[in-house]
C-alpha cells in the first residue's frame, strides 16, 4: 500500500505537469484517506452504476480498489454500513431517512448520489388477476388498459374479506420505496394500506391489504406458494414472475409516480466525515458509471444486461433482465410494451440528490405513521438537508466537467434542491416539497397534521 501512494503521488505529479504544458483537463487526483473498500448490495438491476463503475476501471481511474458484495436483506446491508463492515451501500431511498430519524436501527446515514428513476412493479398472482381482469377496460385489440388503478384490485380485496381471508401482498423494507409506492397505489384506489404505530410496527392497523416484508430474490417463490397474493419488487423479480407463468405485473412505479427516485449510494456521516476526498471520488465513478448506462441512447444496455446476468450481481437469466433494461416491460404473457425509462440512471438530472425527493419520503413516512405525531414544514426541510447531500455530489461533477468526462449540462448547478412542483402521480395529485404538510392534507386516507394512532384508532393528539 505505501508504494501505491508513492507511485500515485509521482503519477499526480506527472498529470499537472502534462496537463499545464498541453492544456489539457486530465483526471485530478485526489489525496484519498483510504483506497481499499467494500461496497455492498443487494441482488436487483438498480445495482448496476456500482457493477459498472466496477467492470470499466471507474472506480480504478480515482485510485480506488473496490470489492462489491451481495447482502443477505436490506437490514443486514444497513447494519454493516453501520458497524463498518462496509464502506458504503446501495441502498433504498427511504434507509438514509429512516436510519437517521431513527426508525428502526438509529444512525446518521447520508447520501450524495441518487442511483437511478424508476425501476418498481406491481405484481399479483394469476388468480388475482383473473378477477381484476373482470373490472379492466380494453382497447381495440383486447388488450388491458393502462396504467392500471388498484380500482380493479378492491373487489379482489372486498371479495377476500367477505370470506374472512386476509390479503396479503409483499414488499421489501418498512422504508423502502415498494413500501411507499405500494401502499401509494392502494390508497390511491381506496384500499387502506394500513398504519404504523409507536407500539405496533407491523404497518397493518386498519389495513385492508395487509403488507409484510419479503426479501427480492424471494418474491417469486413466495407469490407460487401462496404465501402472499402480490407484491412490489424491483427488477427482475417481476419479470421473473412471468417468465414463470406464476404471476402478472399490473402497474409499474413509472406510473404511479413519474420519475420517481429509486436507491441512493449510502454511507455513514462518521464515515463521509473521515473519508471526505474518498467520498468525493466513489461519487465521481458512479456518475461516469450512471452516464455509461444512459448514453447513446442506451445503446451500452445490452451490455449491461450481461454483466448484471453474473452470478456475482443479479445472477438471473440475461432475457429476464433484458425485459426490463432494454427499454421494454412485459405484463400479461405476450403483452410487451414499450417502456423506454423505466430504468433511468442519467438522464433528467436522476443521479442528483434532490431535497424535495428526501421530503417525499418523509411525507410518507409521516402518512403512514411511521412518523407517529405531527412535524412543521422545517423539521421537513432540516431532515433533508441533513440526509441529502448534493454539495458533495457537485463538488464531484465539477471535477469531472473539468476533466471533459461529463458535460456542463448535464447538472442542475442553479436548483435550491427542490424539483419543480409535480403532477405524474397515478391518482393527479401535485407534489410541491416547499408544502410537505399541505400536500399531506390533500389525501383521503392517511395521517395528517396532529393525528396519531391511538390503539388501532385516529385521534387527534
Amino acid at each position: 500500500m505505501k508504494t501505491f501512494k508513492s507511485f500515485k503521488s509521482v503519477l499526480a505529479g506527472a498529470v499537472v505537469a502534462l496537463s499545464a504544458m498541453s492544456g489539457s483537463a486530465l483526471a485530478e487526483m485526489l489525496d484519498l484517506e483510504k483506497e481499499e473498500l467494500k461496497f455492498g448490495f443487494i441482488k436487483l438491476t438498480d445495482m448496476a452504476p456500482l457493477a459498472i463503475a466496477y467492470e470499466k476501471g471507474f472506480f480504478e481511474d480515482e485510485g480506488l480498489y473496490v470489492t462489491l458484495e451481495p447482502q443477505a436483506n436490506w437490514k443486514v446491508l444497513l447494519d454493516r454500513v453501520i458497524d463498518g463492515e462496509l464502506d458504503g451501500a446501495h441502498m433504498l431511498a427511504g434507509q438514509p431517512l429512516g436510519a437517521t430519524i431513527g426508525f428502526g436501527t438509529q444512525a446518521h446515514i447520508i447520501t450524495a448520489f441518487s442511483m437511478d428513476l424508476n425501476g418498481n412493479g406491481i405484481t399479483v398472482s394469476n388468480d388475482v388477476w383473473a378477477e381484476m381482469k373482470k373490472h379492466i377496460p380494453t382497447d381495440a385489440d383486447g388488450k388491458p388498459v393502462h396504467p392500471i388503478k388498484a380500482d380493479y384490485l378492491k373487489p379482489v380485496v372486498e371479495k377476500f374479506k367477505a370470506e374472512g381471508k386476509p390479503f396479503n401482498m409483499g414488499m421489501v423494507f418498512p422504508v423502502s420505496t415498494h413500501n411507499y409506492e405500494l401502499r401509494y397505489w392502494l390508497a390511491a384506489g381506496g384500499i387502506h394500506p394500513g398504519f404504523y404505530s409507536k407500539t405496533d410496527i407491523s404497518g397493518q392497523i386498519q389495513g385492508d391489504a395487509l403488507l409484510s416484508v419479503t426479501p427480492p430474490p424471494q418474491m417469486p417463490a413466495t407469490l407460487e406458494a401462496g404465501t402472499i397474493s402480490g407484491y412490489c419488487v424491483g427488477e427482475p423479480w417481476n419479470q421473473q414472475a412471468v417468465f414463470k407463468g406464476i404471476g402478472v405485473p399490473v402497474v409499474t412505479d413509472y406510473e404511479i409516480w413519474k420519475n420517481n427516485p429509486e436507491k441512493v449510494f449510502g454511507v455513514s456521516n462518521e464515515w463521509a466525515e473521515k473519508y471526505p476526498n474518498t467520498h468525493t471520488a466513489v461519487v465521481k465513478a458512479l456518475i461516469r458509471a450512471a452516464k455509461w448506462l444512459d448514453e447513446n441512447n442506451n445503446a451500452n444496455r445490452p451490455e449491461a444486461v450481461k454483466i448484471l446476468a453474473k452470478s456475482a450481481y443479479v445472477g438471473a437469466d440475461v432475457e429476464v433482465i433484458a425485459n426490463s433494461m432494454t427499454g421494454t416491460f412485459e405484463y400479461e404473457k405476450g403483452d410487451k410494451r414499450d417502456v423506454p425509462d423505466f430504468n433511468v440512471f442519467y438522464r433528467y438530472f436522476a443521479t442528483y440528490p434532490y431535497y424535495s425527493d428526501a421530503i417525499w419520503y418523509l411525507t410518507q413516512m409521516r402518512r403512514w405513521g411511521q412518523i407517529p405525531e405531527g412535524k412543521t414544514d422545517e423539521w421537513f426541510f432540516e431532515t433533508a438537508k441533513k440526509v441529502y447531500r448534493p454539495d458533495i455530489y457537485l463538488k464531484a461533477a465539477k471535477m469531472l466537467v473539468d476533466e471533459g468526462q461529463v458535460a456542463k449540462e448535464d447538472f442542475p448547478w442553479d436548483t435550491d434542491g427542490f424539483r419543480d412542483p409535480q403532477t405524474h402521480f397515478i391518482d393527479n395529485v401535485s407534489y410541491d416539497g416547499h408544502q410537505p404538510n399541505a400536500y399531506l392534507e390533500k389525501f383521503g386516507i392517511g395521517l395528517k397534521g396532529a393525528q396519531v394512532i391511538k390503539g388501532t384508532e385516529v385521534a387527534a393528539k
